[in-house]
């Protein structure tokens, strides 16, 4: 019979391809070394739970994900957020206002911790827009 036909055995796993890891490098503040950790953890509970349960599948997205966030520790730098807030830097708040008035908030974080809904920038969006290390002005 041709191997066309035959079905696969349900034993066989995919490998998941890693995520990737950026080339910058891996700021955070203490709250994101913090959710690092905590995502770390989590993953490793799940691949626990995924061999107790010999689920193939999810043992092989936790390992996925154990592997990142591994990674993003190894690498982290917990920077401090600056005495002087006369300048844009990483772990800043700054207020943006737009041509039409409109005015947002953002704080500059790492690149895992942001979330632009929730009022955090990457510092590589933050560095690659040209505000980085721009002094901060009133639009009194």
């Amino acid at each position: 019979m041709s191997r066309a036909f035959v079905k696969e055995s349900d034993d066989e796993t995919v490998p998941l391809p890693d995520r990737p890891i950026s080339p910058h490098r891996n700021f955070v503040t203490a709250s994101g070394m913090a959710a690092i950790e905590a995502n770390l953890n989590r993953f490793e509970a799940a691949y626990r739970s995924a061999i107790a349960k010999e689920d193939k599948q999810a043992v092989a997205a936790a390992v996925r994900e154990v592997r990142y966030w591994s990674a993003r520790r190894s690498n982290a730098e917990v920077v401090k957020p600056p005495s002087a807030l006369n300048r844009v830097a990483f772990a800043t708040t700054v207020t943006l206002r737009r041509e039409d008035g409109r005015e947002q908030t953002f704080t500059i974080v790492g690149e895992d911790e942001a979330d632009p809904s929730s009022g955090t920038i990457s510092y590589v969006i933050a560095t690659g827009s040209g505000s980085h290390g721009s002094r901060t002005r009133r639009f009194d």
